[in-house]
């Protein structure tokens, strides 16, 4: 008897448990963004506010894609997870299948690059949002290198190029680099 009777209980705490909004536990630091277009009229961030937000953010993960490309090619590993932190499909997959094929071929990437990234465009009532990248990229320090001897891979010199990219905000906030051309023929 005593038995069925903490059984019902249970069940019924169980119930009102499962009936109440769920809430998580906060150190009252964290703050909850919500989409602008959600928001109402009189919360509205400024658009000047939101816009040099999605400018830093997207210039943040050029920054992260170049820094886990190089470390990446450093250690010949395409499956490298940091580069899933900054890019995205495409770039994403031509990326990986880069650092797989110089690999395949003993080779690797080894070297300094330097990067002077701007924003060119940004496109907040895009969907998704966008920000587009321009940089003169200087691969001169950076080679592609035979893994066994650390000679030069014939015909891979570096050089100063334009190079273009776009970041895209994905539906859980991040910024990542989706889309990226160095143009070889546009020195800088």
């Amino acid at each position: 008897m005593r038995g069925r009777q903490l059984r019902r209980a249970a069940i019924c705490l169980l119930a009102a448990v499962a009936a109440m909004p769920v809430t998580a536990c906060a150190s009252g630091r964290e703050t909850v963004e919500r989409p602008t277009a959600a928001r109402d009229d009189d919360q509205r961030i400024d658009p000047d506010v939101e816009r040099r937000a999605a400018e830093k953010a997207a210039l943040d993960a050029y920054s992260g894609y170049l820094a886990a490309s190089r470390t990446a090619g450093l250690r010949s590993d395409p499956r490298a997870p940091e580069l899933t932190r900054f890019l995205a499909d495409p770039l994403l997959t031509r990326v990986q299948l880069s650092i797989r094929d110089a690999k395949e071929h003993g080779a690797m990437r080894t070297g300094t690059l330097k990067s002077d990234p701007t924003v060119t465009a940004v496109s907040l009532d895009a969907k998704p949002a966008t920000v587009d990248i321009q940089d003169c990229l200087d691969t001169t320090a950076y080679r592609l290198v035979y893994a066994k001897n650390k000679r030069l891979v014939p015909g891979s010199g570096g050089g100063r190029h334009l190079s273009t990219a776009t970041a895209t905000r994905y539906p859980d906030g991040r910024w990542l680099i989706n889309s990226g051309t160095t143009h070889r023929d546009q020195p800088c």
